[in-house]
């Protein structure tokens, strides 16, 4: 009918967008997520968020407390210590006498071959005997020492596991991929690690591990283990466009993807996470977390503003 068009309501502008997660953040984040959007979009200061983190840092140099929001208790864990690099590399902080006491703590606690193993949430226990170290947990934290120029023994030998692994990829899910290209992103061998990505990107288009157009999404397959929904995207892999990963998908294919992620911005300004509750209440502290990674990748990509301005505060309800 004429008059349709100018009815259809138009997408929020990016102004909008960060204004109801701004809100959102404010209402429900943790302290350490508050810091992290005003450090990002708030033009806030990086000790805030360096102090807020420190809150999860243990005696014996590691992360714990429920840093990643799926692994409850005090313990210090891998996944955690993945989860605390990112945050001080985003803060330019990833040196120094800290990360020497973190890379003798993983030391203690990786297998022979310097592989970390992941652990899955056991409240207010410790880790079993020798459990097997896996990509998953190794190649995030490699990949960003890495891209900070941190050396030290330990990474040798985790570095060299990483690439046994990766180059040995035959069979694969999209969160191992994932944990793939974080390592590939960050490892010295810039020439070794594009020929790797090369091959591990026709491995994620030929299993279908990425969705490639959100509009289809059912025909792509949910990897056992994954709740109902839980798929990953090109953005997933390639965080920024600088990213390896990023080589693996078509101008329109990663136009599509974004569009997606912008329409997943819930009315209450957060965008939801579509993973398996692991511990009670995990989901209601991801949430925060998965909408600030949103934002970053929004903003990497140009679609919101590359300073760090207040947005425009929402009208009084």
């Amino acid at each position: 009918m004429p008059g349709d068009e100018a009815s259809a309501p138009s997408p929020p502008t990016a102004g909008a967008v960060l204004a109801r997660a701004e809100q959102f953040i404010w209402l429900t984040a943790r302290v350490l997520e508050q810091r992290r959007f005003a450090f990002h979009f708030l033009g806030g200061d990086a000790d805030p968020v360096d102090a807020a983190l420190g809150a999860y840092l243990g005696g014996d140099g590691g992360y714990g407390h429920a840093l990643d929001p799926d692994l409850r208790g005090p313990l210090s864990r891998p996944l955690h210590t993945a989860h605390a690099l990112r945050v001080l590399d985003s803060l330019g902080r990833c040196a120094g006498q800290r990360i020497e006491r973190l890379c003798g703590h993983l030391t203690r606690v990786s297998a022979p071959d310097g592989a970390l193993p992941v652990v899955f949430p056991a409240p207010h226990a410790p880790v079993g005997d020798a459990p097997p170290g896996e990509l998953l947990a190794t190649g995030p934290v490699v990949g960003v020492l890495h891209r900070n120029r941190v050396w030290h023994a330990w990474l040798f030998r985790a570095t060299e596991f990483c690439w046994d692994r990766v180059e040995g990829l035959r069979h694969s899910h999209p969160y191992e991929v994932q944990s793939a290209v974080a390592f590939l992103d960050g490892a010295p061998d810039r020439a070794r690690a594009a020929a790797a990505a090369d091959r591990l990107g026709r491995l994620v288009r030929e299993r279908g591990l990425a969705v490639l157009d959100p509009g289809r999404r059912a025909r792509y397959p949910v990897f056992p283990g994954y709740a109902p929904g839980e798929q990953l995207f090109p953005y997933d892999f390639a965080r920024r466009p600088e990213s390896l990963a990023r080589g693996w998908f078509t101008d329109e294919e990663m136009a599509r993807a974004l569009a997606f992620l912008a329409a997943q911005q819930r009315p209450d300004g957060g965008w939801p996470v579509p993973r398996r509750d692991r511990a009670p209440g995990s989901s209601l502290e991801r949430r925060p977390i998965a909408t600030l990674e949103a934002l970053l990748t929004l903003r990497a990509y140009g679609c919101l503003p590359a300073g760090a301005n207040r947005p425009a505060p929402l009208p009084p309800r």
